[in-house]
């Protein structure tokens, strides 16, 4: 792109956005004297590691993250002169070869939890691995198709929905299963209310509740999916539900106590796994604009990139201000300055 030239000075970097990011996604530099004064290219340093210039001008320039690089200072170097340094938050592969559809889990002691899914009625040889907070990989539970959403209980006991029968599983920590709600059409993304009820959503348009004593009931209606319902719920109690359309401007969905359903924002591209934040923002993958990621929602419906990255599916919180985030076919650990709220929170 030709613009301004670089007639002096030192390269300057006023901000990253956004300022985390997977390897491969891509971020954008903000500042000025960002061209050399030819208009070839500027170099940026992830530390020690080059990054790929996709757009450079002399306002901002776009910088593919490149594969190896870790969190740190970001550099543009232009003749031999470079910029102050800005610090980027690089996510950490932490297991891979894996299939996640949705939202990892974590559990108390911060083991997380990852599906190989599968196309819809393969049989693989393991459903969940379960990641512990040393990064080994184990087998966790063989026999479940289709695994898609999972959520934990106050108990400690993981619930699986399979999109394969319909079936919610319920599973203790030594990896024995039972069915524990059947009937659930295309069951796809699961979450607990404050008082414990499951609610799991049917991607053909029905979300359900299940009470703790079992009872099944309808609880609203949306607009079907073509792959999943995502559900998560809000500081204030209500649902917040995404599911992928044939559109490209896409919904969350707001639910509220009595099952009305109403749109809390709209103009996402393929919006999948969310989670909350204490401050009450709303974190999906998603892309927006035509940049993927993990999109930061606002409470006053004011969307953001806030994760770069492609094939992102979901996303959970873990302790010490780090994220989980899913990729269709990997998980990465994140350390960022954002805290989760507990997922069976007092709301």
């Amino acid at each position: 792109m030709l613009g301004k030239k670089n007639v002096n000075g030192h390269p300057r970097i006023d901000r990253i956005e956004p300022q985390a990011s997977l390897a491969g996604g891509e971020i954008r530099i903000v500042g000025s004297r960002l061209r050399p004064p030819e208009l070839t290219r500027p170099r940026v340093r992830f530390r020690e590691l080059e990054g790929t210039v996709v757009i450079s001008t002399d306002d901002f320039l776009v910088a593919r993250v490149p594969e190896g690089a870790t969190s740190g200072p970001v550099t543009v170097t232009i003749n031999g002169s470079s910029s102050n340094p800005h610090e980027v938050n690089v996510a950490v592969l932490v297991a891979e070869n894996l299939h996640p559809v949705a939202n990892p889990a974590v559990d108390a002691e911060g083991n997380i939890y990852a599906t190989f899914s599968g196309s819809r009625g393969q049989k693989v040889p393991v459903s969940i691995y379960k990641i512990d907070r040393n990064s080994n990989v184990k087998p966790f539970l063989s026999e479940l198709m289709n695994p898609t959403g999972m959520a934990f209980d106050r108990e400690g006991q993981l619930y699986v929905s399979s999109r394969f029968d319909g079936t919610i599983y319920r599973v203790a920590p030594n990896g024995t299963m039972a069915a524990y709600a059947e009937g659930m059409g295309v069951a796809t993304g699961i979450a607990f209310d404050k008082d414990e009820n499951l609610y799991v959503g049917d991607r053909s348009g029905t979300i359900f509740k299940i009470a703790r004593d079992r009872q099944i009931f309808v609880f609203a209606t949306l607009e079907p999916s073509v792959s999943a319902y995502h559900l998560a719920f809000g500081p204030g109690g209500d649902l917040y539900v995404t599911g992928p359309t044939t559109s490209s401007f896409d919904a969350i969905y707001r639910v509220n106590p009595q099952g009305e359903v109403s749109v809390f924002y709209r103009g996402l591209g393929r919006p999948q796994g969310l989670a909350f934040d204490l401050e009450g923002n709303i974190y999906v993958a998603a892309s927006l604009t035509g940049r993927r990621g993990i999109i930061r929602v606002t409470p006053d419906a004011k969307a953001a990139l806030a994760v770069s990255g492609h094939n992102l599916v979901g996303l959970a919180f873990a302790e010490g201000n780090t994220a989980v985030l899913a990729t269709m076919n990997s998980v990465h650990s994140l350390h960022w300055d954002v805290r989760g709220k507990p997922l069976l929170s007092n709301m």
